[in-house]
Parts: C-alpha cells; structure tokens; sequence
C-alpha cells in the first residue's frame, strides 16, 4: 500500500511541476505557478521522507506482532 501512495505521489508531483512551469511560461497567473512549484517540491520532499529506512525496532507495534 504504501509503494501505491508513493508512486501517486510521485505522479501527482510531476503534474504540478509541469502544469507550474506550463503556467509561469504562459504568463498569465504567475502567483498560481509558483503555487503549484511549490506543492511539487512539497510532493517530492514527502516522497523522500517516506522512503528513508527505518530500523526493525522502530517500526509500528501492529507491524512488530505481524512479523
């Protein structure tokens, strides 16, 4: 579950990102481009937070009993 999150994440990110350059490029609503550059890099920085490792003892109590 958590690899389909990411991966939308990552979708949705490349969306914003080219939708805000598309948006900067056109000229018309510049304050809407950045917006949207920044909710990419936002995007991006989770997904780069989500795929750090964590140790086996650091992992969730219902994960812990699973395994």
């Amino acid at each position: 579950m958590s690899n389909l999150i990411l991966s939308v994440l990552m979708l949705a990110g490349t969306a914003l990102l080219a939708g805000g350059v598309f948006v900067l490029r056109k000229g018309d609503n510049k304050k809407q481009g950045w917006l949207m550059l920044v909710a990419a890099a936002v995007m991006f920085a989770n997904v780069g937070i989500g795929l750090i490792p964590v140790p086996d003892s650091n992992q969730p109590l219902s994960a812990q009993s699973a395994g």
